[in-house]
């Protein structure tokens, strides 16, 4: 019986089964047990049998506090979750590396090539390039691998499936190549490089580093090359409350320009300051500033550098709130970063966008389904993607069936906060 087949053998009888409730927060095993069945089997058919086989997974994650405040250095909180990319991969004794993520075209890199390339932008393979390119230029010999990989992390559902391909692809690299020498923080900093680099998209670190670093963590990004992180003392079980993740169902077309707006216009009003990001600017300072700041940079970017200074704090304050089991209080931080987010943010509509507003729609069931009994706010980067809520246990299904009439049929995930980041999954039964 060669590797392949142990390590499928292993899964039908149950040796993946402590794993598997440690990861996804369940002791519902079948699904996993076939998820990663499916990968072995695909595998197989696209590479053929191999002598070596790993598995490994990273997590999507959820924001909790601080939205758009991380790319100004800022402060957040943020979780990874119970859903992931999963890959087997073997090492190919070769110099490229080929992904076969399902449902896609094969991906190969030629790691005699790893230059960015603008006609790459915006494809797995940029990403795969980048964090390989990282690597090697840490000084790590890189070597070809063969993945089969899989998801059920929704992409556009601001859980962020490409921060957890990232953090796959440099935790496969990491443990084939780096004897595990790169840090969590580490390959979170490769997955944000290779995205901004490689990818094309100015995005900040928070998404690849609640996927690396794993379970709820509080981030501060004064310093990014050394952030601050630490683990939040809170248990979202015993709260009385579930996680809910709402996906608005809205038309994902290509919203980089959006997206890419908010940093630069916070970015301009700190320019005025003659700094860099709104983290080294005194709130003080900028309403003092604020006639002057409207007149050069117009009434959008002065609100949206508002909401970075409030929503920074309050990341801090919902924190504390976790830690103090003052959970009450830390509802009513989230439904106001919800209410900044709405109204000086202005990340839930696309500018100009009449008919298209999927995301105020769910906000605004939310607050007539929830009432005062919880808590909700855009999520992640917004404009058409999900919406969070707090929801009470003893109201969690006629919530679900109330807002599921309005967004469809299993459009609200019930989630769980997984307390691993990226790993290697085989790691835990050898």
């Amino acid at each position: 019986m060669n590797k392949l087949e142990k390590i499928k053998h292993s899964l039908t009888n149950g040796d993946f089964n402590k794993t598997f409730e440690k990861l996804y927060c369940t002791k519902e095993f079948s699904k996993n047990i076939e998820r990663y069945l499916n990968i072995l089997n695909g595998y197989e058919k696209t590479f053929g049998n191999c002598d070596e086989i790993r598995l490994f997974s990273a997590p999507g994650r959820t924001e909790i506090g601080g939205n758009h405040t991380d790319h100004q250095n800022g402060c957040v909180i943020a979780a990874s979750i119970n859903l992931d990319v999963i890959a087997a991969v073997s090492i190919n004794n070769e110099n490229i590396i080929r992904v076969q993520s399902e449902g896609y075209p094969l991906d190969e890199i030629d790691l005699n090539d790893l230059t960015p390339k603008q006609e790459e932008y915006n494809q797995a393979k940029a990403l795969i390039k980048g964090v390989a390119a990282r690597f090697k230029e840490l000084g790590f010999d890189v070597k070809g691998f063969n993945a089969y990989t899989s998801s059920n992390v929704l992409k556009g559902s601001g859980l962020s499936s490409s921060a957890a391909f990232e953090v796959l692809i440099g935790t496969i690299i990491n443990s084939l190549f780096c004897e595990n020498k790169i840090s969590a923080i580490e390959i979170a900093q490769i997955s944000q490089y290779a995205e901004n680099v490689f990818f094309g998209k100015p995005c900040g670190l928070m998404d690849q580093m609640a996927s690396s670093v794993g379970n709820i963590v509080s981030i501060d990004f004064k310093d990014t090359k050394n952030p601050v992180i630490k683990k939040v003392n809170f248990d979202f079980a015993s709260s009385g409350y579930a996680l809910c993740i709402i996906d608005s169902g809205a038309d994902h077309a290509d919203l980089t320009g959006e997206y890419a707006a908010i940093p630069e216009e916070m970015k301009k009003i700190a320019s005025y300051f003659n700094k860099n990001i709104l983290r080294e600017v005194s709130k003080n300072d900028f309403i003092k500033a604020i006639p002057n700041l409207r007149q050069q940079y117009g009434d959008r970017a002065v609100l949206r550098a508002l909401h970075f200074f409030n929503d920074n704090k309050k990341a801090v304050e919902e924190a504390e709130c976790l830690e103090a089991k003052d959970f009450d209080k830390f509802l009513n931080l989230v439904k106001e970063s919800g209410q900044s987010s709405y109204m000086y943010l202005q990340n839930v509509c696309v500018c100009g966008s009449t008919k298209e507003q999927a995301v105020g729609i769910v906000l605004a069931f939310c607050d007539e389904f929830l009432q005062d009994k919880g808590a909700f706010r855009v999520h992640g980067g917004g404009f058409a993607g999900t919406v969070q809520a707090f929801v009470p246990l003893e109201s969690l299904q006629e919530f679900k069936n109330n807002i599921e009439k309005i967004t469809g049929k299993d459009s609200c995930h019930i989630l769980s906060i997984r307390p691993y980041g990226g790993v290697e999954v085989t790691q835990f039964i050898n």
